[in-house]
């Protein structure tokens, strides 16, 4: 019998372990109000809008970067750069005959938007239609490697009728129809020329060799200068026509070790730590106990579930019963309890129960049942061994490869958990962290990990898991790495139900599908889920109009609305 005490033993050591040595310093005399200086825990590996996915690069630009549309903070769409939403009811979206890619007969949609009048590129070159049609041209090419490229290659044209009116003909009418979804737009005007090589895109954008260049951005505000690794200084747009922010200069500073980010706001060097990027909860509450009458700590539950990526190439985890055994093997439930004070619930699958196409029942679940975990490793051939762990027949150790992002406190303490549980029923544990624009920008995006990789998916509400689970969304280096499925999961009736839910335009029978989509995914386990994090704001007092999401779209898409308090 496993005892739950030796675990809650070990988890009260290494918390008091990694708090030796904090700093307990007054804070500084408050910065200039001209400037704000935000931390959080990663830097991005690229500013491109269509290059990669890591929150970090999200988080900048939702400042400087506007989307035709994005989904608000009370998880709706609404537009940003547009005019107004198209709907089937006004006559701006419209149906028409269409065929998938593979000749079957669906709905399209023509839908048309309106640029606004003020938007203007940071040099003062007005947005316009040229620079959706750049962007069409770049994210739709096969070379290009863009994360989403459904996002483009399913608009079949775009009817251009002026410099602020065009049409998106759609292969497909889904039910997110009214909104532009991931489609970006790119200042065509200085982007082009290092287009020419579509495969070098990537490397030859001037996001990456030249991001200071004002004409790349079209928000509030814009890039003033970058140290690669460390910080971004954003200065304000002039040319921005919208409210104007509350100040001239935002510092956003990548501080990726948890306790020197505390360190440095308690320093006074930062301002704010960013909820999307910053302390784990367990750090939060005890930053608030000690601190809150300083700082306004908000803790926001929302879409962000922290998983294991499993790598289905390698023949160990291939076998479905290794993954149901790890997953057996954890008390995920005494993680969430004893680091996260039951803020952050355990996760069944990838939807979170917030959302409304979440499945309430029909979902295999999970529990702590070790027993239960040896049972399956031993039909699938992995035997008591020496030293305690397993073996095959062919006297080979079961050894799993556990990668996370490095210096964030409390990844690297579940990790710790994770292999003390797994070692208990015979699996070894090999820990191998990365920063985290290598471990995004390279491991994780073109399949480089062997075993496991640990980090959080942030989604929007009801968002189709097409990029992660789709097989078409596999990254290879023929496809120069376009996609996000990194597990390599390859599931024909989970593509048929993606492909199927997309052009389902009933709720009802869309949430009977999204059920599907969970069963099979909790079936299958593609991903090892551990729990939907909750976000922990660490606010100054005097500032205000900040608002959570919960959802991928940042705090920052509004930050002209923050304000400092008189």
């Amino acid at each position: 019998m496993i005892r739950r005490r030796p675990l809650l033993a070990l988890l009260a050591a290494l918390l008091a372990a990694a708090t030796i040595g904090a700093m307990s310093v007054s804070q500084a005399s408050a910065a200039p109000r001209d400037t704000l200086t935000i931390g959080l825990t990663q830097y991005p590996g690229t500013l491109n809008p269509m290059i990669d996915s890591m929150l970090a690069k999200s988080y900048v630009l939702g400042a400087t970067q506007r989307q035709i549309t994005v989904e608000g903070p009370d998880w709706q769409p609404v537009c940003q750069l547009c005019v107004k939403l198209p709907s089937l009811e006004d006559g701006d979206a419209v149906r028409f005959p269409s065929k998938t890619e593979a000749g079957e007969p669906v709905d399209g949609v023509r839908k048309t938007y309106t640029l606004r009048d003020d938007a203007f590129w940071a040099d003062g070159t007005p947005v316009t239609t040229a620079d959706v049609l750049f962007a069409w041209e770049v994210g739709r090419h096969p070379d290009t490697g863009v994360a989403n490229f459904r996002a483009y290659r399913d608009v079949l044209d775009i009817e251009v009728h002026g410099p602020k009116r065009f049409t998106l003909v759609e292969r497909k009418l889904d039910y997110r129809y009214r909104s532009a979804g991931d489609f970006q737009v790119l200042p065509a005007h200085l982007e082009r020329p290092a287009f020419e090589v579509p495969r070098e895109y990537r490397n030859r954008t001037l996001y990456q060799t030249d991001p200071g260049n004002p004409g790349l951005w079209n928000g509030p505000y814009r890039v003033a200068g970058v140290e690669t690794g460390s910080r971004i200084v954003l200065a304000r747009n002039e040319h921005w026509q919208g409210r104007r922010p509350a100040f001239d200069r935002v510092e956003i500073r990548a501080i990726e070790n948890t306790s020197a980010l505390e360190a440095n706001l308690l320093s006074g060097t930062i301002d704010m730590i960013a909820g999307e990027l910053g302390l784990a909860v367990d750090q939060a509450i005890a930053f608030e106990k000690r601190h809150g009458d300083r700082y306004a700590v908000t803790y926001q539950p929302g879409l962000v579930y922290e998983h294991m990526d499993v790598m289905l190439d390698n023949p160990v985890l291939a076998d479905r019963r290794v993954r149901q055994a790890l997953i057996l093997a954890v008390d995920r439930q005494a993680i969430n309890d004893r680091l996260f004070a039951g803020k952050q619930p355990v996760a069944d699958s990838s939807v979170h129960p917030l959302d409304w196409v979440h499945a309430a029942e029909g979902v295999p679940t999970y529990g702590f049942d070790p027993k239960r975990a040896e049972a399956l490793l031993d039909e699938a051939g992995w035997k008591p061994g020496p030293k305690g762990l397993r073996v095959n027949a062919k006297g080979e150790t079961l050894s799993v490869e556990l990668m996370t992002t490095a210096g964030n406190r409390t990844r690297e303490l579940v990790e710790q958990v994770l292999a003390d549980y797994w070692k208990r029923v015979g699996i070894e544990t090999r820990i191998r962290n990365e920063p985290a624009r290598v471990f995004f920008g390279e491991t994780v995006r073109k399949r480089r990990f062997a075993g496991l990789a640990m980090f959080a998916w942030l989604s929007a509400p009801e968002s189709l898991p097409r990029t992660t689970l789709h097989s078409e969304s596999i990254p290879t280096e023929a496809n120069n790495w376009a996609g996000q499925n990194a597990t390599g999961f390859r599931n024909a009736e989970m593509d048929r139900l993606i492909d199927a839910a997309e052009i389902e335009l009933d709720r009802d029978r869309r949430k009977a599908m999204w059920a599907d989509i969970q069963r099979i995914y909790a079936t299958e386990l593609p991903a090892i889920p551990l729990y939907f994090r909750a976000e922990p704001y660490i606010l100054p007092k005097w500032l205000t109009g900040l608002r959570p999401t919960g959802h991928k779209y940042t705090t920052t898409n509004w930050i002209e609305d923050w304000q400092v308090a008189e």
